[in-house]
């Protein structure tokens, strides 16, 4: 990292302006709604201010992580990112319709009905009905929720507040931000520059998703912080219940269970973690058979179950035509990969270069090792899985800004593309932000190997 400039804050500011302006252009495109309510060519509009967006944001990025920059570079970075989510946080949900689904969940909680049990169209449910929520409530015909416990918890929690849309963003924003603080305390632990929260900060991608539209992914964020925070003071038990936590909320962090399981008893965090998961299930048990909602139905709406909503398989299937098994095949193969991975991170020999030249070990090496793992296995099942929905991806962005790895940054921010989908097929499109991520991902290992090859050199002599 090269020596304080004066120029680098000058940089860091104008690049924050430029995000800023760049976020309420998008915003001020037309009368903000969501995408289904609005000209396919303004929605085009909206998708380019966002990607020009992720370029300031990745050229921040590369300031903060290239030039040390005084102590106050902080502060430009919290006030940008804190008024970039205020600009947005007034806006109705404008790319995503999801938060609608979140108030109904918590309305029918207030009064005292399980989520899981009814349609939203069920006659049942007819005294529950507006003008406001309920017309925008998604799959309203033919399925039942989605969200896990954790998540149907937080929305009733809400709603006993306030029921209204505003609420909801303002509950997973404030989340998100709770996620934040607590990878401030883990740079400071690490003893890493505290302007790196910009990773995670400005990314166009995380403040779009959670500002704007209120998706409960902010939740399961703010709760994985949490748990990262809990495991690096070595309070495994509790870093277990919070993880299981922020699976009930969204059950991707579910991956990152290898990197808590590292080097500490694992009765702890499993034991703690299973009682959450038991309790939380128990909370809605009457909803008998329909406990998982529509999760079956979602894995087959989204080509899951049948294979060809996969990345990889969409792009095979342009060279021929797929065999019926090809789906099955695909998940057995990917959940085998996802599994040694995950046991490779738990019980081998993964360990940051540094460690190898030091005889001895330092907490701050704990905590970024963790936070790596964790953005590995995070993009690792992300990628699997392959959505096509921009906000999966957006939980990438918390991990790196303790461990930044370049390719998981990419697919924090980039997927901001998936927005659009003018070809209306699952390889084309994508692959601009898979295929770069793939790239950087090969870099990577190229010099982690040229690193292993130096350090083999300086002490046998050879490479």
């Amino acid at each position: 990292m090269s020596a304080i400039r004066p120029a680098g804050m000058t940089r860091l500011a104008s690049l924050g302006m430029l995000l800023l302006a760049l976020t309420v252009a998008a915003l001020l495109v037309e009368e903000p709604g969501i995408t289904s309510l609005r000209p396919h060519a303004a929605t085009k509009l909206v998708v380019a201010l966002l990607a020009l967006s992720v370029v300031v944001y990745l050229l921040a990025v590369r300031l903060v992580m290239s030039r040390a920059l005084p102590s106050r570079a902080l502060w430009i970075v919290l006030a940008v990112g804190l008024l970039a989510r205020a600009i947005l946080l007034p806006a109705p949900a404008y790319l995503s319709s999801d938060i609608y689904r979140y108030v109904w969940d918590g309305r029918v909680q207030q009064h005292g009905i399980n989520p899981y049990r009814y349609l939203p169209a069920d006659p049942s449910l007819s005294g529950l009905r507006d003008t406001s929520i309920f017309p925008l409530v998604n799959r309203a015909s033919y399925a039942r929720t989605i969200y896990p416990p954790v998540a149907q918890m937080l929305f009733a929690l809400v709603v006993r507040i306030s029921g209204t849309v505003q609420a909801m963003k303002l509950a997973m924003v404030g989340l998100e931000l709770t996620g934040l603080y607590c990878m401030m305390r883990l740079l400071v632990m690490a003893g890493l520059p505290r302007e790196r929260i910009l990773i995670q900060a400005w990314n166009p991608l995380v403040i779009w998703s959670f500002a704007c539209d209120g998706h409960v992914d902010g939740a399961a964020i703010g709760l994985i912080g949490l748990a990262l925070l809990a495991r690096s003071h070595r309070r495994d038990g509790l870093a277990g219940g919070v993880l299981a936590a922020a699976a009930l909320v969204k059950f991707l962090p579910l991956a990152l269970a290898p990197a808590f399981a590292r080097g500490v008893p694992l009765w702890r965090p499993a034991l703690a973690g299973l009682v959450v998961v038991v309790v939380g299930y128990a909370c809605y048990a009457s909803a008998g058979r329909y406990i998982l909602g529509f999760l079956p139905g979602y894995s087959s709406e989204e080509g899951l179950s049948g294979g060809n909503g996969f990345w990889l398989l969409a792009g095979l299937a342009h060279l021929g035509r797929l065999p019926a098994w090809s789906g099955t095949a695909y998940i057995v193969a990917a959940g085998a990969g996802l599994a040694l991975l995950g046991l490779w991170i738990t019980w081998g020999g993964q360990r940051l270069p540094e460690e190898r030249l030091r005889s001895m070990h330092r907490p701050a090496d704990d905590v970024v090792l963790l936070c790596r793992n964790a953005a590995i296995l995070a993009a690792a099942v992300t990628v699997a899985i392959s959505p096509h929905y921009s906000w999966y991806f957006a939980w990438l962005a918390l991990p790196c800004v303790v461990a930044p790895i370049p390719a998981v940054i990419w697919l924090s921010s980039a997927p901001v593309l998936l927005t659009l989908d003018p070809f209306n097929e699952r390889f084309v499109w994508p692959s601009l932000v898979y295929a770069p991520a793939i790239v950087l991902a090969v870099i990577a290992l190229r010099r982690r190997r040229s690193a292993r090859c130096m350090m083999a050199a300086t002490s046998e002599g050879t490479c």
